[in-house]
């Protein structure tokens, strides 16, 4: 079949909408028309880095819509159902088998090698290939070739604007603060970088109670809506040297902060943040930096008992932890909904335009 999808062919270049043709769903498989897909730094960071993803490319992680076809094995969805896609893994693996999937011994390739698992190109303009299955799905696009594996059924009161996002962003920045540093209602919590994922680490910590939470920022407005969504303290880092941002998390709680989600991988940030960490604190790292970022710290911060640990996708198995987290948001423990600003599909180059300006926290296109 033939669809509409958002291209990148070189890398710095904007997205060109255009016609491509789609390969039918196989074993495993199933196809979705696309009605939302939201659009994450790591998209950004493919378009204007080398990451290993060839050319011409369509990407996008998040996408939500309604299953049109499967293929054979596909179970646990139906043609009708609607869904929200997350990542891909291979199911068999160690880490797979231990449902640990985001370590999948096989992320890299599934997920950002622009093939099908059998070598197939996903999709074709004539006989011109153009790359696809970004995260095992490419949701810049009308439709999008799944697998069972990346597909989560979603109720019918959710929004598909606001499901979304759950397939990456949410699910990493929620997931890193409920499962990779179990965050509690005793511990101060701190993210450094107010955008989608940090912003949803935030509201993880305000479900849990913490009775300290820090938003740390460079952006004005994004403090001001951390505030509003929970935060009981913002620091504006603009400018800061490492030393002064440990200064003022300190300052909050002289003991040194719990738990901190960084966003930025900035190296003078990262170590402001650390020095900033509590003794037998944890700081998890999240951020897809540009190839041959190095971050220095000074080891004997961590004689203290600190933990500087790094996490994919929240530590979260997208078949269990999605609807788990859904069921916070319909419980009203996560509301996710100021972060989420909606476009036209065919205004993809000004969402990412204006969420690398900071102008929009978490933009979703609406396909229709």
């Amino acid at each position: 079949m033939t669809t509409t999808a958002a291209i990148l062919r070189a890398r710095g270049a904007p997205f060109s909408l255009e016609t491509v043709t789609l390969a039918d769903p196989g074993p495993g498989q199933l196809l979705v028309k696309l009605a939302a897909c939201g659009i994450c730094f790591t998209d950004v960071g493919v378009q204007r880095y080398e990451q290993g993803t060839p050319l011409p490319h369509v990407l996008g992680h998040e996408g939500a819509g309604t299953v049109m076809a499967v293929g054979a094995g596909v179970e646990h969805v139906a043609p009708g159902d609607r869904v929200v896609l997350s990542y891909a893994s291979c199911g068999h693996c160690p880490n797979c088998a231990s449902h640990h999937p985001q370590y999948c011994a096989s992320f890299m390739a599934l997920n950002y090698g622009g093939v099908l698992p059998d070598g197939a190109v996903p999709m074709h303009q004539g006989d011109a290939p153009v790359y696809g299955g970004f995260f095992g799905q490419s949701s810049f696009a009308g439709h999008a070739i799944a697998y069972a594996r990346n597909t989560v059924k979603l109720a019918d009161d959710v929004p598909f604007e606001l499901a979304a996002p759950f397939g990456c962003g949410l699910q990493t920045g929620a997931g890193t603060a409920y499962n990779t540093l179990d965050v509690q209602s005793a511990h101060s919590f701190a993210v450094i970088g107010a955008g989608s994922v940090g912003l949803a680490a935030m509201l993880a910590a305000v479900d849990r109670d913490c009775h300290t939470i820090v938003a740390v920022d460079r952006v004005a407005d994004r403090l001001d809506l951390a505030r509003r969504m929970g935060a009981t303290h913002a620091i504006n880092s603009n400018g800061m040297a490492a030393a002064d941002l440990a200064l003022a998390l300190r300052a909050i709680v002289p003991t040194g902060i719990d738990r901190i989600v960084d966003t930025t991988g900035v190296s003078a940030v990262v170590r402001g943040g650390l020095e900033g960490l509590a003794a037998r604190g944890q700081m998890a790292l999240l951020a897809v930096t540009a190839p041959g970022t190095e971050i220095t710290i000074n080891p004997n911060t961590l004689l203290g008992g600190r933990r500087l640990v790094g996490a994919v996708e929240g530590d979260a198995d997208p078949q269990s932890f999605i609807p788990w987290l859904l069921g916070r948001h319909r419980a009203g423990r996560f509301n996710h909904a100021p972060l989420v600003q909606t476009y036209a599909f065919a205004q993809i180059n000004e969402a990412v335009a204006d969420m690398a300006a900071g102008r929009a926290v978490k933009p979703v296109l609406l396909m229709d």
